[in-house]
């Protein structure tokens, strides 16, 4: 196999790796706080909101460390032991106790950081200028399959079911357990690339040093990591105040809000809707399977444009603000204003339409296809920008997206609907416009670039 294809490959396990353990993940995200209501237990007192709140939050803070640890051990350990704590978080809902739900939140929050930056630092390494964008839709496309094979799992589980059992629960967290850590296990056939002439640091990080290798140099090599170590620290903190990632840190910040909402807020929001009637619990898994068509398609169709499109990434973020508008102002008609925080008995509310399951559907599948729009061009703008300093800049970006995502399942414990989605429209407007700007700067420096190199 050449070394493009080896690269590609790379990419297509990493994908299956992300898809096994998010299948997993984003369905017991999906799910939670509505499984959580339903709890028979006096003795268990959690928010599936507040335990979202605290992954994020400490993602966030994790990030600035990540880098760190990513160049230590490789990324190749980083999402396997990341990996793991997400695998000790689902099962912990199997037997869930207070103080382990919390105390598994904290943890998975710091293996997402690791996992994330790792992830990046993969991508960009395996990519080149001309293969970025297409690489990023494969990777986008596979992990979005996740949401569809985890809620298909949940809608035929849970249909016609009014209340979710204690051996409902065990049953669907037993089995997303087992998928998460095949998963976790598909990271070791990724394989190192072959060097390229002019190798850069990050490509030296790829994948962790033979066990020969390191036991032959380990005394004087240790010295030498740790420095690695701090300068990936530095300059993950320097890279806060780059024009780039200035203008991109608006966008960003915007899809870890939108993030919130698709993945935690509106599947609880049907669920509580009892104009759904005796299935609503079950549509969750449905509107978590449309939210995934909605990211599969995005990240195909626009991954593979942004490789031949000639007008760059702006016209697929702008396509993504306006599915995004879309679909909140439908979600604002269909859909009552205290779904997000009804007991568990639901809500009897009505909006300004007759709640309609199709109209719930189509928006799921909107929330979707723009989350992609918006993902997928971030990606490629971040691995084109920071090539040289991948794993930085991935940190960067998931701290900013974390931070944001943490806030805003903070708020969606106490705020009505039409206020998230006020908060949604105003911080996607802005995301937009910069990164329009953020794009124009990338486009001007590639002209120089090309300019001087003739």
């Amino acid at each position: 196999m050449g070394p493009e294809g080896k690269k590609l490959l790379n990419i297509v396990v990493l994908g299956f790796g992300f898809m096994f353990m998010f299948t997993a993940f984003q369905t017991c995200g999906n799910i939670e706080q509505t499984v959580l209501k339903s709890f028979n237990s006096t003795d268990f007192h959690g928010s599936g909101y507040t335990s979202m709140a605290i992954i994020y939050g400490v993602f966030s803070a994790s990030n600035m460390i990540a880098p760190s640890v990513v160049t230590v051990i490789g990324p190749q350990l980083s999402m396997f032991f990341s990996g793991l704590l997400y695998s000790g978080y689902i099962a912990m809902f199997i037997y869930p106790y207070t103080w382990s739900f919390y105390t598994a939140s904290v943890l998975v929050g710091v293996g997402a950081a690791v996992l994330w930056t790792a992830q990046g630092n993969v991508l960009a390494i395996n990519s080149s200028e001309n293969t970025i964008g297409r690489n990023s839709g494969i990777f986008w496309a596979l992990l979005q399959f996740s949401l569809f094979f985890g809620n298909l799992y949940i809608y035929f589980a849970w249909h016609g079911h009014d209340h979710i059992t204690d051996k409902d629960r065990q049953t669907v967290f037993i089995s997303l357990t087992v998928i998460s850590l095949v998963g976790c296990f598909l990271f070791f056939l990724i394989r190192r690339p072959d060097p390229e002439p002019a190798a850069n640091e990050a490509a030296e990080s790829l994948l962790q040093a033979d066990s020969t290798e390191s036991s032959s140099g380990e005394g004087s090599a240790r010295p030498g990591l740790w420095s690695q170590a701090l300068e990936a620290f530095v300059k993950a903190c320097k890279m806060f105040a780059t024009p780039e990632m200035m203008l991109l840190s608006v966008s960003i910040g915007y899809t870890g809000l939108e993030l919130t909402f698709y993945s935690g807020v509106y599947g609880t929001c049907i669920g509580a809707m009892t104009r759904f009637g005796h299935d609503a619990k079950s549509l969750i898994g449905l509107s978590g399977i449309c939210i995934g068509i909605g990211e599969i398609l995005g990240g195909g169709v626009f991954g593979m444009m942004n490789r031949c499109s000639r007008f760059g990434r702006n016209p697929v973020v702008l396509l993504g603000l306006v599915t995004h508008y879309a679909a909140f102002y439908l979600i604002f008609l269909n859909i009552a204003p205290d779904a997000p925080i009804a007991p568990e008995e639901g809500t009897d509310l009505q909006a300004f339409i007759s709640p309609s399951v199709g109209v719930a559907l189509l928006c799921s599948f909107l929330l979707g296809l723009g989350d992609s729009c918006f993902n997928t061009q971030l990606l490629s703008i971040i691995g084109f920008t920071f090539h040289d300093n991948s794993a930085p800049a991935f940190a960067v970006f998931k701290f900013i997206q974390s931070i944001m995502a943490a806030l805003a399942f903070f708020y969606s414990n106490y705020l009505l609907l039409h206020w998230q989605l006020l908060i949604l429209v105003l911080t996607g407007f802005l995301g937009c416009v910069t990164f329009f700007l953020a794009e124009w700067r990338a486009e001007s420096s590639r002209r120089e670039s090309d300019y001087d190199s003739i």
